[in-house]
């Protein structure tokens, strides 16, 4: 069960309009936004709204107390496994950390570059998301690391690449005020143990001072996407996702900005099917990060 306890913010927190309030870091600040970019027809009820009354404080998350043991068992038995088998560099293979010294700049290059599309360049943000951003191109030791994280069973991986999602939305980040993961079916879940985006959503998470909510899922099994052309790939998602039954109820939508956090990034049509899906449940707006993009 997951439950989210928030309050509204006051007066002297609401935004200004025209400005967002940014939630993506641990000293929030305000982000002026041009008059142009409310008249966006997509966008301009929720973010107006967001400028009147401002996103909710979220305060509280909890998974109940099975969620706690959880956390604190896997936390001990990742420090076992540092200590029965040192981690190996993703990228060259060097023992000593998950990412070395040398590989680690192909992860952080861009994590402090401004977010948005640069004037003259075409916006490939797919509707409805309102922003989408990622940390690094879908190549050489960023896709070793996810490929490593995703398939080899190296969930330690997910804490340098859920950082660095972090720091990129610190920088990038306009606004979001709850972290989403992107779901795994439950028979591939089930196969592989564990979910990578959840992995990602929590280290995110944690590191932004945000709440973490699993409360979408894959409610149909759906093909690979990498295994399917551009064209398929929309269609072997659409409808695909949906809230978790009593999400709803439980952690309430109304007035939330979701912050969807998936591993890669290719046409979009995965983070549009799970955006979908969260502003029929009443979510605010959407936008998405991811750790790598394909292009």
């Amino acid at each position: 069960m997951v439950v989210i306890s928030s309050q509204a913010i006051g007066p002297s927190e609401a935004a200004e309009p025209g400005h967002r309030t940014q939630r993506g870091g641990r000293a929030g600040s305000r982000v002026a936004l041009p008059p142009e970019l409310w008249a966006v027809p997509e966008a301009e009820s929720r973010l107006s709204r967001v400028a009147t009354e401002g996103p909710r404080k979220p305060q509280v998350i909890a998974a109940g107390q099975d969620g706690a043991v959880a956390g604190g068992l896997r936390t001990v038995l990742e420090r076992a496994l540092d200590v029965a088998l040192p981690p190996t560099c993703a990228g060259c293979g060097v023992e000593g950390e998950l990412l070395c010294a040398s590989c680690r700049p192909e992860l952080e290059r861009r994590l402090e570059r401004p977010g948005g599309v640069p004037i003259g360049m075409i916006a490939d943000i797919p509707e409805p998301l309102l922003q989408l951003e990622w940390c690094a191109p879908f190549v050489g030791a960023v896709r070793a690391a996810l490929h490593a994280l995703k398939y080899g069973g190296e969930r330690r991986l997910a804490g340098p690449l859920g950082s660095a999602l972090a720091t990129r939305w610190q920088h990038a980040g306009t606004i979001g005020d709850t972290v989403v993961p992107v779901p795994v079916h439950a028979g591939r879940l089930r196969e592989r143990g564990y979910d990578q985006a959840v992995l990602l959503a929590r280290v995110a998470a944690q590191h932004l001072e945000l709440p973490f909510a699993p409360i979408l899922e894959r409610h149909r099994a759906t093909e690979r996407q990498f295994d399917l052309d551009r064209r398929s790939r929309a269609g072997n998602v659409a409808g695909a996702f949906r809230l978790v039954p009593g999400a709803s109820t439980q952690a309430p939508l109304e007035g939330r900005w979701i912050i969807l956090i998936d591993d890669v990034v290719t046409t979009g049509n995965t983070l549009v099917a799970c955006a979908n899906a969260l502003l029929e449940g009443g979510a605010l707006g959407v936008s998405a990060l991811t750790v790598a993009r394909e292009r």
